[in-house]
């Protein structure tokens, strides 16, 4: 099939994406919903990280996205935050029936940004509360909401089990690291073809 100038190859942009968040707030789960569509319903505990990869257009871009899954537990964080470099782009995940992970996103974000060099502080990052599918809620949209606009980061209820907002959260933070890089790359080659000025050629006298 030929391709057509929207998807040109030559123009593909690799970015990586990373979700993190405390264990059990089903980032797992938000994955395989957004790559294969399916609700993995699978409680292991995602040990270090695993990677699944997604390929979409945005704004007629073909993106490769690299998600890296990470494990959630305590005693991970020091391996996980190894994961982080060279990340385009951040996904923070809670569980809306879970008011601690919640409340740990401080932290996750913290610990990101300090590992994320330079630290930026628009960095792509979105923020997504699982679990909206559940009834015993004890985390009001308004509180999240209100944490996100603080801090200036798009929030995204969703549900892994029933494929709510999942694609569009990702698909927004891959609009926002495709712009992210855009950005970086035009500064670079416009660093780099600043010629100094010639010196003015003396002018000869008739």
């Amino acid at each position: 099939v030929p391709q057509g100038p929207s998807m040109d190859a030559s123009k593909k942009v690799d970015l990586k994406i990373i979700i993190i968040g405390a264990l059990g707030v089903g980032k797992t789960s938000l994955l395989h919903q957004y790559v294969h569509k399916t609700f993995y319903e699978d409680y292991r505990t995602t040990l270090g990280a695993s990677i699944l990869t997604k390929v979409l257009a945005v704004d007629s871009t073909p993106l490769k996205l690299q998600i890296w899954d990470t494990g959630g537990q305590e005693r991970f964080r020091s391996m996980v935050s190894t994961f982080y470099k060279g990340s385009d782009g951040c996904m923070l995940a809670f569980d809306v029936t879970d008011r601690e992970s919640f409340e740990a996103l401080d932290n996750w974000r913290d610990d990101f940004l300090d590992k994320v060099i330079p630290r930026e502080q628009d960095f792509p990052m979105v923020v997504l509360g699982n679990k909206i599918d559940l009834s015993d809620r004890q985390v009001p949209k308004e509180t999240a909401s209100a944490w996100c606009k603080d801090k200036d980061i798009p929030y995204f209820e969703v549900s892994a089990k029933n494929n709510i907002n999942v694609a569009e959260a990702f698909e927004t933070l891959a609009k926002q690291a495709l712009s992210t890089y855009k950005g970086i790359f035009e500064s670079y080659l416009t660093d780099s073809i600043k010629l100094s000025p010639h010196d003015k050629p003396k002018q000869s006298c008739c």
